[in-house]
């Protein structure tokens, strides 16, 4: 597995933040403009800290409001900002190069960016519950939809195409002890995660952490998981010192409580920067169809050798992943994973095509009342 390899000289202030020749490009139209090259560290309420390359700064959002909330001002981002100024003021987002995309829970069916520019999805589960392998999917299904094509760089070029990679971390591995347990359960995930790392990590005894250390320091990763998955403890064990807020897991359900509340971005004293976000509640699908074909690539295979091209897997005479169903081959319980993800992002597909519809026509009787306006003006009709 390849990564992107950054070309950037070590001594520039946003070096560590992952600063390379491509983002030097894509921002020179706006040097030209006496802007400041920054990354989006933390965003709060409107604002966002901004680490620049006269330090960390404090920058409105107010100039980066558009209609589509997918263009929201996110953690993780590359943006322009005033060089002075009270206050000062984002001024334009950088072309992301990846993105991490969850749908909302409003019935507005809108994408909700947790994070932005990042080579590495980390799902962390918790090995203090039991294993839940169809949520875990629902995950990856996600992390290997989040790439945004190919970005464009600041001369008009298109770039290679960038990939944020997952990687499943069992966390608190310390709480299995028994070595024939824990690699069953690597083997569980694995199935389930094809061409996924599976590591698993304890930052009580340290087990894994210099193997995921090495990893992350090739980029910026972005911890994802359920609350009290360790995410936090996690990140102050690369950090070397607690930065992050932690609190006890409920021994009930291992239930964490939302220690954290905002998404941070933190530098590594090893190289690479981390993404520390919220525990989420819920994770729904939004755009992944690519990432569930991945997940369940093994039904995928078997459907190109159904009798039908069209079909459902459902009842219809010579369907190969039936066949691989009653041989015991598939387990059942993958296949009604796979038709569940997939009906819930056909669902919000249909409802996001439907909203943009409306808003499209709704645009269009704008400016056609406006066109009328102008003309009726000029005709001296107006009221």
């Amino acid at each position: 597995m390849s990564f992107p390899i950054l070309r950037t000289s070590s001594s520039h202030p946003l070096a560590p933040y992952g600063w390379d020749d491509d983002w030097a490009a894509a921002f020179a139209p706006y040097a030209e403009q006496g802007l400041l090259p920054g990354r989006v560290v933390r965003v709060d309420r409107g604002q966002c800290d901004v680490a620049t390359p006269d330090g960390t700064l404090k920058a409105d959002t107010a100039f980066v409001v558009p209609r589509d909330p997918m263009r929201i001002v996110c953690t993780g981002d590359w943006v322009a900002v005033d060089r002075d100024g009270d206050p000062r003021f984002v001024r334009t987002l950088l072309p992301r190069r990846t993105a991490f995309v969850r749908s909302t829970s409003s019935e507005r069916s809108e994408g909700q960016v947790l994070a932005t520019n990042i080579d590495h999805v980390v799902i962390c589960v918790s090995l203090a519950v039991e294993l839940d392998l169809g949520r875990l999917e629902r995950f990856l299904a996600l992390a290997m939809s989040s790439t945004s094509g190919a970005a464009l760089l600041g001369d008009g070029s298109q770039a290679d195409r960038y990939e944020a990679h997952p990687l499943v971390l069992l966390t608190k591995a310390d709480l299995v002890p028994d070595v024939t347990t824990l690699s069953h359960l690597v083997d569980d995930v694995e199935r389930i995660a094809p061409g996924v790392q599976v590591l698993p990590v304890s930052s009580a005894t340290g087990e894994g952490t210099d193997v995921f250390a090495a990893i992350v320091s090739g980029g910026t990763s972005a911890l994802l998981g359920l609350s009290g998955a360790g995410k936090s403890t996690l990140a102050n064990t690369l950090l070397g010192e607690d930065v992050m807020e932690v609190r006890a897991a409920r021994d009930v359900d291992g239930k964490g409580r939302h220690t954290t509340t905002t998404r941070n971005l933190l530098v590594l004293p090893g190289g690479g920067t981390l993404i520390d976000t919220p525990g989420l509640r819920g994770v729904g699908l939004f755009d992944a169809e690519a990432g569930v074909g991945q997940v369940f690539s093994e039904i995928e295979d078997l459907a190109r050798r159904c009798r039908f091209h069209d079909c459902a897997h459902e009842a219809e005479p010579g369907c190969a992943v039936l066949g691989a169903v009653e041989d015991g081959t598939l387990p059942e319980r993958r296949l009604d994973s796979y038709r569940k993800l997939l009906r819930e992002n056909h669902r919000i597909a249909a409802k996001t095509d439907a909203r943009l519809r409306h808003e499209n026509l709704r645009e269009w009787k704008r400016r056609g009342a406006e066109g009328r306006a102008a003309v009726a003006f000029k005709q001296g009709r107006t009221r």
